[in-house]
C-alpha cells in the first residue's frame, strides 16, 4: 500500500485495530485536528438507525483517555457529562482520544471480534465529535497481528482512499452520518458477484462450512435486485448507488438484517444458504431470499425516503414517528412480492406467504388493542422490548403493515380499474421524497394520495386511515380481492390445529417440562388461569411434555371440562377449563383462481 499524505486527510480521523482477538476488544483512536476551544464534547450513539431500541453502546467502552499532540505524555482530564458524553478541557491544537471497546455482539447491530472474524458497526465504536458531525472523516483499518488473521480481507461499502490487496488502509466518509451507515466485515469470505442494470453487486458470506453455490445465489439475487431497481425507475432503470454489498454472517441459529445506503448486514442460519453437495431446504432458502429482498428495498424506502422525524437522526434519544407501518410494513409487502415478480417463486407459493402473514395477524389479540400508528410510535418500548404479554397488547407494524399495503394496493386498483396500483404510489414517493431526500411529514401521505388519485379518492383514503391505520379494525382482504384472479376460502383446520387455536398458549421445552411462554387473551389457557413461566405436568391425568403435547391435545373435545396440573414457583396447582368454538380466530387460504 502506498503511503498517504496525512496533510490531505480530513480533520477527523478514526483508526481501528484489534487490541485482543481472544478478549474481543478493539482499540479506536480518534484524532481531532480542531477541537472546539470551549471544550469539545464527544458522544457515543445510544442506538443505531433501523433498530428502534436504546442500546447504550457506551457501556462497552472499557477505557477512554485523551492527549493533546502538543503534550503527548500528559493525559487530558475528560469530564463525564452523562452515560454517553465526555467533555475535553480547553485545549489548542490537535487531540487524540483512545478507547478500548469490548465487542462480542453477534447481531447485525453492534460490533464483534474473535479469532474467526470481525464485524463493525461504527455506531458502536466511533465517538461523534459534537458540532463537527457534518465534516468529512477518515477511517484507517489496521490488520490484526495474530497469525490466525493473516488471510483475512476487508469487506465494506466505504469509499477506499488508499488500501492494500486485503482491503486494509484508508477509507473516507462524507460525514459522521455517512460513516455510521457503512458496516465493515473482516475475515474469510465466499463471494458472489453480479450486475443489475449495470450496477455492481457483491455478496460476501462468512460462516458456511461447505462450498457455497455462488452461481445460484448470483442468479437469484440478480433477478431480485433488477426487479427492485426497475420498480422505482421503470424508465431510467438506474439505481441510487454505484455499487451494493450484502454482508452475510451464517450461523447455527439466528436471523435478521439491518439496512444501509449501499449495503446491508444479514444474519442467517447456515442451512438457509445453498451449498454445493449439501441438502437445501427450499423454504428456508426462500426465507433468506426474502430477507435479502427486504433489506435491499430499504435502500430506497428508509435510507433515502425517510420520515421527516428522522432528519436528522438524534442518536442520543428515541426518535418517534407514527409511520413505521409505511417504512417497514410496505417493505415487508414488497419483499415477497419481488420474489414472485422476479420469478423466484410461483403465484401459489406467494399467496401461501401472504396467507401465512394474514393468519398470523388474526391470531394475535393485540391487533384489537393497538393501532398501526401507535405500534409505530411505541416501537421503542413495546415492539423492541417484547415480553410474555406482547401478543395480547401489540400488533406488528411489519406484519399488519404488509397486510395494509396489500389492502391499499387492492383499493387503488379497484378505484382506477387497474390503471394504477401501489407501485405508482411508491414511484411518486420516490420522486418527491427519495430523489430530493425531503422527508415525509407524519401526514404526508395525504397529499401524495391526492396527487396520485385526485380528490375523489379522499373519502376512501380517510376512511381507510381511520379504520386500519389509526383504528384497530381487521383489514378485510377477503372482501377486496378480485375473485377472478385469486380465490379466498376459510381455512379448514385439523382437529389438532383447532384445539391449539382454542387453547391459546405458546410454550417451550425446559429440561423435559413443557413451559408456558405466552397465554393469549380469550383462550382456554387463560380461562384456566395459566401464566407465563408455569410448568405443565398433566392434562386429564396424562403427563405432559413437549414431545407428548400433540398426542394429549388430540384427545380433547370441545365442550369437555379439562383438568390441568401445573407448577408455579415450585408449588403444585390444579385448574379447569373448557374449549369453546368461539376461541378459534378466522383463518384463510389464498389460491390462484382456476
Amino acid at each position: 500500500m502506498n503511503k498517504i499524505n496525512t496533510s490531505e486527510l480530513p480533520a477527523i480521523q478514526y483508526t481501528i485495530w484489534s487490541a485482543d482477538l481472544y478478549g474481543h476488544r478493539f482499540h479506536v483512536k480518534l484524532r481531532i485536528e480542531n477541537p472546539l476551544p470551549s471544550g469539545q464534547i464527544l458522544q457515543m450513539p445510544a442506538w443505531i438507525p433501523g433498530s428502534y431500541l436504546i442500546r447504550d453502546f457506551s457501556k462497552q467502552i472499557e477505557t477512554i483517555e485523551g492527549f493533546a499532540l502538543s503534550k503527548p505524555n500528559e493525559a487530558l482530564v475528560l469530564e463525564r457529562i452523562d452515560n454517553d458524553q465526555w467533555r475535553l478541557p480547553k485545549v489548542t491544537g490537535p487531540v487524540e482520544i483512545l478507547t478500548t471497546v469490548y465487542a462480542f455482539d453477534s447481531s447485525v447491530r453492534a460490533a464483534y471480534l474473535d479469532t474467526e472474524r470481525a464485524f463493525i458497526n461504527p455506531s458502536s465504536l466511533c465517538l461523534a465529535v459534537m458540532g463537527q458531525e457534518s465534516l468529512p472523516c477518515a477511517v484507517v483499518l489496521i490488520p490484526p497481528k495474530d497469525t490466525c488473521a493473516n488471510s483475512w480481507t476487508v469487506q465494506t461499502g466505504l469509499q477506499p482512499a488508499k488500501v492494500d490487496d486485503q482491503g486494509y488502509g484508508f477509507y473516507l466518509a462524507k460525514n459522521y452520518d455517512d460513516l455510521l451507515d457503512h458496516p465493515i466485515a473482516m475475515g474469510e469470505f465466499q463471494i458472489a458477484h453480479w450486475q443489475s442494470n449495470g450496477v455492481s453487486h457483491t455478496m460476501a458470506i462468512q460462516g458456511c462450512i461447505h462450498e457455497v453455490d455462488l452461481e445460484r445465489l448470483a442468479t437469484d439475487l440478480q433477478a431480485i435486485c433488477t426487479c427492485t431497481i426497475n420498480l422505482f425507475e421503470p424508465k431510467t432503470k438506474q439505481a441510487p448507488f454505484q455499487n451494493y454489498l450484502f454482508l452475510v454472517n451464517a450461523v447455527l441459529s439466528g436471523y435478521g438484517g439491518l439496512e444501509h445506503r449501499n449495503s446491508t448486514a444479514l444474519l442467517c442460519r447456515r442451512d438457509q444458504i445453498p451449498q454445493i453437495h449439501s441438502p437445501l431446504d427450499e423454504a428456508s432458502y426462500r426465507e433468506f431470499l426474502g430477507l435479502c429482498s427486504h433489506e435491499y428495498f430499504h435502500a430506497w424506502l428508509v435510507k433515502r425516503i425517510q420520515p421527516k422525524a428522522f432528519q436528522p437522526y438524534q442518536l442520543d434519544r428515541r426518535n418517534y414517528t407514527r409511520l413505521l407501518w409505511l417504512f417497514e410494513g410496505f417493505t415487508s409487502y414488497y419483499d415477497d412480492l419481488q420474489l414472485f415478480r422476479s420469478k423466484r417463486i410461483d403465484l401459489k407459493t406467494y399467496l401461501q406467504l401472504v396467507a401465512n402473514n394474514w393468519n398470523g395477524i388474526l391470531r394475535g389479540p393485540g391487533r384489537l388493542k393497538q393501532s398501526l400508528a401507535d405500534s409505530s410510535f411505541d416501537a421503542w418500548t413495546k415492539y423492541y422490548q417484547a415480553d410474555e404479554n406482547t401478543p395480547n397488547a401489540v400488533v406488528s407494524y411489519y406484519g399488519k403493515g404488509a397486510l395494509l399495503a396489500l389492502g391499499l394496493d387492492l383499493k387503488i386498483r379497484a378505484f382506477t380499474n387497474n390503471q394504477k396500483s401501489l407501485d405508482d404510489l411508491m414511484r411518486l414517493i420516490w420522486k418527491i421524497h427519495g430523489v430530493t431526500l425531503d422527508g415525509i411529514a407524519e401526514d404526508g401521505l395525504d397529499d401524495l394520495m391526492r396527487t396520485l388519485l385526485g380528490a375523489r379518492f379522499n373519502a376512501t383514503w380517510n376512511q381507510f386511515k381511520s379504520r386500519y391505520i389509526f383504528g384497530t379494525e381487521d383489514i378485510p382482504i377477503q372482501k377486496w380481492i378480485d375473485s377472478k384472479f385469486i380465490t379466498v376460502k376459510q381455512k379448514k383446520h385439523s382437529k389438532l390445529e383447532q384445539i391449539k387455536l382454542q387453547f391459546g398458549m405458546r410454550h417451550s421445552d425446559s429440561n423435559g417440562w413443557l413451559k408456558v411462554t405466552h397465554v393469549l387473551d380469550g383462550g382456554a389457557a387463560q380461562f384456566a388461569g395459566l401464566a407465563a413461566g408455569d410448568l405443565l405436568s398433566s392434562i386429564n391425568g396424562e403427563r405432559i411434555t413437549a414431545t407428548r403435547w400433540d398426542k394429549v391435545l388430540s384427545s380433547l373435545i370441545t365442550g369437555q371440562i379439562i383438568h390441568i396440573c401445573f407448577y408455579r414457583d415450585d408449588l403444585e396447582h390444579e385448574c379447569m377449563t373448557v374449549l369453546e368454538d368461539d376461541q378459534i380466530p378466522a383463518q384463510y387460504i389464498l389460491t390462484p383462481a382456476e
